[in-house]
């Protein structure tokens, strides 16, 4: 039988991707391991494997498809022996391999439990719509199979997708009906929820729960063609998520210090100078950044209670610091790549990784085990002139070290005032995680590590 290639999970919270391109085409013929397409996720394009060995008998998505669901039919391999006419069939009975994504191991976890994915093997069959393109069985009340952008836009229109044709596998709605639904005409309005207990009941007295203005009363608010509207990317749409989610349910706290860093200045510039050389330039060279992300990483290793995590169950205490760095990516958006067990890490090894995934992020190379998970992060804008800010938490961490720009302040020693190059730390913490007391012992042997920077080289 064919065999249906899905859109493959490329992480554990991917629900979409975009199929950026093909690398085979119909007819060709592929083995187990090839690489057959390559998928734009939120952060990273990675290619695709076939699991299995064939011919490319259909392509189903083309490429510079957005937004395709996981687990939805991308193409149909054919097995030895078949031939076109096997299509026929095709997408009803014959077994389901998700592509995998090269070296990636969460390619082999189940596929996004959100998205409205292809049914079990074991569900019942999806009715076939009929030649004029009405599905009768929708006028049942039966489901109607969408996908959730389809869903989106028919929502906002105020459609009924149960007077939309389905252009998709199985008759599934897909945008372009609702797009051409909605500018024909067609598509009755959305039937309006009614309480089937108690049709003469009065109205209950609680307000209904506050919402944000929608796409079309924000634009009203400017006047026509004073803007320009740019599409959100996947990646913009995972930010604002995930950010929203963790301000929502994180509650979150901060500590502030200063740290004088004329010594760990003046150890930078040695290390520096004392760095081989290959072709004329260094091999590598350590920033102020590589020096406070090893010394969170230590100081993590030295309050060990303040490198955790939260589960509603436990509390996942690390046998090593895991810091990400993020990293402002050409545009608009950020990743956070991961420098793992940074206790046990030189300087010098900590600023090659970090060279090499800043590269490897703005091309977006990076592989999801090498931006995904971590212990803490940390967050540098001391570049653009920023004194101080505040970062928010992004679970599963339980803090996150915002990094101001160093400038020339005057301090006092021993009842002098001298001039010293200061820079403000600002850490957030989980406060179901990490309490105040033990945020503010994590941010002092920061500080302490910082402004005695020789401990960074033991």
């Amino acid at each position: 039988m064919p065999t249906n290639i899905l859109m493959p999970a490329l992480s554990p919270t991917m629900e979409k991707g975009n199929l950026a391109k093909w690398l085979v085409k119909e007819g060709d013929a592929v083995k187990s391991g090839d690489v057959i397409a390559e998928i734009e996720t939120d952060k990273a394009t990675m290619e695709v494997e076939a699991v299995d060995e064939g011919v490319v008998g259909r392509i189903v998505v083309p490429e510079g498809t957005s937004d395709v669901p996981v687990n939805e039919l991308i193409a149909i391999l054919l097995e030895e022996g078949e031939d076109e006419s096997a299509l026929k069939d095709a997408g009803s009975k014959p077994k389901a391999e998700p592509a995998k994504a090269e070296k990636t191991d969460e390619a082999k976890s189940d596929a996004a439990p959100k998205s409205e994915a292809a049914p079990k093997t074991e569900a019942k069959a999806e009715p076939k719509p009929a030649a004029n393109g009405h599905d009768a069985s929708r006028d049942k009340g039966e489901r109607v199979f969408a996908s959730p952008l389809a869903r989106r836009i028919a929502r906002d229109a105020g459609l009924d997708l149960k007077a939309i044709s389905g252009s998709g596998p199985h008759g599934r709605v897909v945008k372009a009906d609702v797009e051409q639904a909605k500018a024909s005409g067609g598509g009755k309005a959305a039937p309006a929820k009614t309480d089937a207990k108690a049709p003469d009941a009065a109205p209950s007295a609680k307000s209904p729960a506050p919402s944000l203005p929608s796409d079309e009363a924000i634009k009203k608010l400017f006047p026509e063609g004073s803007y320009e509207e740019i599409p959100h990317d996947g990646m913009r749409k995972t930010i604002a998520r995930r950010m929203t989610e963790a301000r929502q349910t994180i509650p979150q706290f901060y500590v502030t210090v200063d740290c004088e860093i004329d010594a760990l200045l003046g150890l930078r510039e040695q290390i520096n100078a004392s760095a081989p050389e290959k072709d004329g330039k260094p091999v590598w060279k350590v920033s102020v950044n590589d020096m406070v992300v090893k010394a969170l990483g230590v100081a993590l290793s030295q309050v060990p209670d303040a490198n955790v995590s939260w589960t509603e169950t436990a509390m996942l205490r690390h046998k090593h610091a895991d810091v990400g760095v993020a990293v402002a990516l050409p545009g608009n958006g950020l990743i956070t790549p991961i420098i793992r067990a940074v206790e046990t890490k030189t300087l010098s090894v900590i600023a090659k990784e970090m060279k090499d995934f800043a590269a490897r992020a703005r091309d977006r190379k990076l592989k999801p085990e090498e931006y995904q998970g971590g212990t803490t992060a940390v967050s540098n804008l001391g570049m653009f002139g920023v004194k101080d800010f505040t970062a928010v938490v992004n679970p599963p961490h339980s803090t996150i070290l915002a990094v101001g720009g160093a400038e020339k302040r005057p301090v006092v020693k021993g009842d002098e005032i001298r001039i010293a190059t200061v820079m403000s730390l600002t850490l957030t913490c989980d406060h179901r995680s990490v309490d105040g007391a033990l945020g503010a012992t994590l941010i002092s042997a920061v500080k302490r590590l910082i402004e005695k920077p020789m401990g960074l080289l033991v």
